[in-house]
């Protein structure tokens, strides 16, 4: 007897790609639409003018599912970021990093990040849109009676998470017992 398939809308990070992006823009595009991909997160031009590098995601059948957005960004202008995304016609802006030092990322570097998180994603959410954090690991450092990623998700009120399998696994943690435990805060994943 077969089994019952479920089907699951697949994209790609264009960031994956980055190699092939210096070299030929177009072609990379057009490889993605060859392969069947039409969902992407990204956000960067690789160098092209915005308008063009639009017109060629169009052209190619393409949508921006979302975009990338640097920490320090979040700390000015916001609409410049959310009206980026719907020019895009992206519902979720994916911040990757928090600055920290070196292999030390602290409750200070966390609890700023939550602040800044939950004052972007609430702008955003008036704006239409769902703000996310990529986590790489570093947030699993033990406090309290969990992790400093167990604070963050917490007192996540006006932002979510994208997953990141790798980085979860390397970070010490399980991925499937993460979105057990925190089911509605993983709105992407890679």
């Amino acid at each position: 007897m077969a089994l019952p398939v479920c089907s699951q809308e697949v994209g790609l990070q264009l960031y994956s790609l980055r190699n092939q992006f210096k070299t030929d823009i177009e072609s990379t595009l057009k490889t993605i639409s060859d392969w069947g991909i039409d969902k992407v997160e990204g956000g960067d031009t690789y160098g092209m003018d915005e308008t063009d590098f639009r017109d060629l995601l169009k052209r190619y059948n393409i949508d921006v599912v979302g975009i990338g957005v640097d920490y320090n960004d979040l700390k000015k202008d916001l609409a410049v970021l959310a009206d980026k995304a719907d020019r895009y016609g992206a519902k979720y802006l994916m911040c990757p990093w928090i600055p920290h030092n070196g292999d030390d990322f602290t409750l200070e570097d966390t609890e700023q990040a939550i602040a800044l998180f939950n004052k972007a994603g609430k702008y955003f959410k008036e704006r239409g849109l769902i703000f996310t954090y990529h986590m790489h690991g570093y947030e699993f450092r033990p406090h309290g009676e969990g992790t400093l990623f167990d604070l963050m998700a917490e007192q996540a009120t006006d932002f979510d998470f994208e997953m990141d399998v790798y980085w979860v696994q390397h970070g010490g943690e399980d991925p499937l017992a993460l979105l057990n435990k925190y089911p509605e805060k993983f709105k992407l994943m890679h």
